[in-house]
């Protein structure tokens, strides 16, 4: 069997590793990437953070697996020996609600706790005895991942499947796909910007961003698209001791990172949030719209010092903020696997794991990806995630 996965990232090569390590796999992986350094892709330029707080069954059960993989990285992504470093580290996320969001909160959490999630909800004096540098005001409730949620080190974990997928066999070209060849419904070919044409049996479209843009090869609305999302890089002179990833109302997030913290926003409702902007950083956002909020909830925050800033963008969905894995009806061995909507790298091995076996078996094996098909698009029926960071 021939497969083509067009697209190198975390999903990509998550993918590419999981079909070549399958000891029943026979034939060849070409993993596509136009740009090796991988200067924009989401991959490198993510928060990297892996939680369980989901809204959805199906995120849960992957942010399972992806936590258990990171935990085993070291083993199963080494080379001759040579163990990679994910950085992963247990801290958890503290989700915090207003009385107005405090519904929703529970009812996730009930979700949450149904699927084998470790959460514990606090009250605002709970919160206040575990982080004493935390502002409660306006705060009525909060969850706190208690295990299974932290962040690590996402281009490590890119590059140690890259480099555990090329020791399989994988092979990496270093170019464009500007095209699927098709007889009838099937794609047999995926055509390169240098005019090569790489034969297969089974193409995989982890595009990221511009996924929707390898879909259109194929006559396929895809509704991912690039969204544009900017992390600041703050030092504050006080320590906060045990910080998790603290979501504020408001949605302005930040966590520990190195000696600083980073921090960062997605737009509200009725913001604009145009497709594909320049990966330009608004420094004005931080201070208009990011600062305030911080230093609202942490005294400390006042005092703070912007140190850095990057973009990079999110493959968001714009059906349901959740990702899209499987095929569509009118090309069958065209296999998604895009539109995480920010979870996409957390979610990587569960993804590549479950493209994995629908290539090999035809069917899930581990975890049923199903929910997250195509089917649901094509119904008009969304399967929303509420829980975007």
């Amino acid at each position: 069997m021939r497969v083509v996965v067009i697209g190198g990232g975390a999903v990509g090569s998550s993918a590419a590793y999981h079909l070549a390590r399958d000891p029943t796999f026979h034939g060849s992986v070409t993993v596509i990437e136009r740009d090796p350094t991988y200067r924009i892709a989401s991959s490198s330029l993510s928060a990297s953070s892996i939680r369980q707080q989901f809204s959805t069954p199906v995120c849960i059960h992957m942010s399972r697996y992806g936590r258990e993989f990171l935990e085993q990285g070291a083993d199963l992504l080494a080379v001759d020996g040579d163990r990679p470093a994910l950085g992963y580290r247990e801290r958890g996320y503290l989700f915090l609600a207003s009385a107005a969001g405090a519904g929703i909160l529970r009812e996730n959490y009930a979700v949450q706790l149904a699927n084998g999630a470790d959460i514990g909800l606090l009250s605002p004096a709970e919160i206040r005895t575990r982080f004493p540098w935390i502002s409660t005001d306006g705060i009525a409730l909060g969850a706190l991942g208690l295990s299974g949620e932290g962040w690590f080190d996402g281009p490590a974990l890119l590059a140690a499947l890259r480099r555990k997928a090329r020791a399989l066999g994988v092979r990496y070209v270093a170019q464009d796909a500007t095209g699927l060849v098709r007889e009838g419904a099937r794609v047999r070919a995926v055509r390169l910007a240098n005019g090569e044409e790489i034969a297969c049996d089974v193409a995989v479209n982890a595009g990221g961003p511009w996924a929707a843009r390898v879909a259109v090869f194929a006559g396929i609305d895809l509704p991912v698209r690039a969204r544009k999302r900017m992390i600041y890089v703050i030092q504050c002179r006080e320590k906060l001791e045990g910080a998790p990833l603290v979501i504020d109302p408001e949605g302005i997030f930040f966590r520990p990172e190195g000696a600083g913290f980073i921090c960062g926003r997605s737009p509200g409702e009725g913001e604009p949030d145009p497709d594909e902007p320049p990966l330009e950083v608004e420094e004005a956002m931080f201070h208009e719209r990011v600062w305030p909020v911080l230093a609202a909830r942490v005294p400390a925050f006042e005092a703070l010092k912007l140190a850095g800033a990057w973009a990079g963008y999110y493959e968001y969905n714009t059906f349901d903020q959740n990702g899209v894995v499987g095929a569509h009806p009118v090309c069958p061995n065209l296999i998604h696997a895009a539109g995480f909507s920010g979870h996409g790298i957390q979610h990587s091995p569960a993804t590549g794991r479950g493209v994995a076996e629908l290539i090999q078996h035809g069917a899930y094996a581990t975890l049923d990806l199903s929910p997250l098909g195509f089917e649901r698009i094509i119904a008009g029926q969304p399967l929303v995630e509420r829980n975007i960071v």
